[in-house]
């Protein structure tokens, strides 16, 4: 066998399955039973490919000798997928709703829709502002900082100056 023929099958074995009663490995996730450090039982912890943290940790039950932890198994590491996935979904919409606002401020020629939508950049943190009309249409948008506070006052405040940066 070639190196390079060895190294795809490593690359192979990577990604198969792997299902041992501390550890599984498919679907993109890795679900491994720990030792829980806060008592004398076991955790198991839910971690995504590729991501550094776990997305879940939670209390593991004892297997029949009340020492060592349940196997797991198909059931359970389903379970745990889909909790898994939806403690991360979770954790983006409430991304989502921290860094874009709306809101919608009613002038004399109709309503009036204000975004925020901040940009977390690690250098250059910042946010931009935005005004729509009742079609979608962009009326505004400039640079503003990342602290910004978007409130109907600021916001009628914009408005009423024209649309220039807020000072």
């Amino acid at each position: 066998m070639t190196s390079n023929e060895m190294n795809e099958a490593a690359a192979d074995d990577a990604t198969a399955p792997v299902k041992e009663p501390g550890l599984w490995c498919d679907d993109g996730w890795t679900a491994r039973v720990i030792k829980n450090m806060d008592d004398d039982g076991w955790a198991v912890e839910m971690i995504k490919d590729g991501e550094p943290e776990p997305a879940l940790v939670g209390p593991w039950t004892m297997g029949r000798d009340k020492k060592n932890p349940k196997p797991l198994d198909s059931a359970a590491f389903n379970t745990l997928v889909k909790t898994a996935s939806e403690v991360l979904r979770r954790h983006e919409q409430q991304l989502h709703a921290t860094l874009h606002k709306k809101l919608t401020v009613n002038t004399e020629s109709g309503p009036v829709n204000v975004t925020l939508d901040i940009v977390a950049d690690e250098y250059e943190p910042h946010a931009l502002l935005g005004a729509y009309d009742a079609a979608g249409e962009e009326l505004a948008k400039v640079r503003v900082d990342a602290g910004f506070k978007l409130t109907k006052t600021s916001a009628h405040a914009w408005i009423e100056d024209d649309f220039r940066k807020p000072g």
